[in-house]
């Protein structure tokens, strides 16, 4: 289905502008025109993270599914899971268009999207429709005009917490201004003690423990990572995501489409994300969930973001340019590698690269 996808499908969709074939995407999942993977289930991919048990390890990251509008859809692509949004507790339009552009020969993507979104309601209401629940994350954020960005937070886990299967905390997106000040250790701290706060509460009264993931940006310094790492340890976070989308242009074989504001994704993030994905691996220990993002475009990619440290790894970008049949022939790849490498479960692979990735100077 890949080659197919890149020879006939890619063509067709990347005639029209990048935001225009995004919305023809989501319609076509919903209309469940694409074909469900049919692969048989590898045990040896299925992993406990964070308490939570995942089919396998490949997940779909925030930003392609942001309204809840096809959850099941891409579960059935063959992913283990997937995470809608960013959501926000009002509906917002995001930045003035065009906001997304391709960056084909680098196989990239950039966008300064800014959390446009239907608001916290409107994705409730599909949520809580969903009769046979997979794993769903749900990413929130704040709004741009917010008065309390904290409580903009905190929000997220009150209304999501009946159907979420895992929150994250979105502070590290480029394009609202002044998102990522909240990764500053004493910004991080207060906004940690209130969505914990706001978690264990919610988990008393429901009798359900709902993991809490903290999605930080690749382009932090040294001191920011420690920084990060040591508010993480201290409040009992479940999980780190690394990393979101990067301001770097380092590399990029496309340089009109390079000058365009927004955070990159795609195949140039893998090595600075995988190098940040280690680091922080080092700086947390082995206990705490790290899913693994950024660059992941084949089996190969998947494993080494594992290989660097990751419980878990999700795609997006890649899904641009490899189309609907790559997941499942991931997930396939994984198999195969795990037959190579002979062992009994994909987590014995992590970290058995994480001092190389960590000293990469990227």
């Amino acid at each position: 289905m890949i080659d197919i996808f890149k020879t006939v499908g890619r063509r067709g969709l990347f005639m029209f502008d990048p935001e225009t074939a995004h919305g023809m995407s989501i319609a076509a999942l919903r209309s469940g025109v694409v074909p469900a993977c049919r692969l048989p289930a590898d045990p040896r991919l299925r992993q406990t993270v964070a308490g939570l048990d995942f089919a396998n390890p490949l997940g779909m990251a925030a930003g392609y599914d942001k309204n809840a509008e096809v959850p099941e859809a891409l579960l059935r692509l063959g992913f283990g899971f997937t995470e809608i949004g960013t959501v926000t507790p009002k509906p917002q339009p995001g930045n003035p268009r065009p906001r997304i552009f391709r960056l084909v020969e680098d196989e990239a993507v950039i966008n300064r999207l800014g959390f446009n979104n239907e608001g916290h309601d409107a994705a409730y209401a599909r949520l809580a429709a969903i009769r046979t629940r997979g794993m769903i994350g749900v990413n929130f954020g704040a709004n741009k005009d917010s008065a309390d960005r904290t409580a903009d937070y905190v929000a997220g886990i009150r209304r999501f917490y009946s159907v979420a299967g895992y929150f994250t905390a979105n502070i590290s997106s480029p394009n609202t201004p002044g998102l990522r000040d909240l990764q500053a250790r004493e910004s991080l701290a207060a906004l940690l003690t209130a969505v914990l706060g706001a978690r264990d509460s919610e988990a008393a009264k429901a009798n359900r423990r709902v993991p809490v993931f903290l999605k930080i940006a690749p382009d932090l310094t040294e001191e920011g990572m420690d920084d990060i790492a040591d508010e993480a340890l201290v409040h009992g976070l479940d999980g780190l995501i690394v990393s979101n989308t990067t301001l770097a242009r380092d590399g990029l074989k496309d340089p009109r489409q390079a000058g365009e504001a927004g955070g990159l994704s795609g195949k140039p993030l893998f090595d600075p994300s995988t190098a940040v994905l280690a680091r922080m691996r080092k700086r947390v220990g082995p206990s705490m969930a790290i899913i693994g993002v950024g660059g992941v475009s084949s089996a190969e990619t998947a494993l080494e973001k594992i290989r660097a440290g990751a419980d878990l790894v999700q795609l997006y970008s890649s899904m641009v340019y490899g189309g609907p049949g790559l997941p499942g022939s991931i997930v396939a790849g994984l198999s195969k590698l795990l037959d190579r490498e002979q062992v009994k479960s994909i987590g014995e692979l992590r970290d058995s690269r994480v001092s190389y990735w960590a000293s990469r100077k990227v």
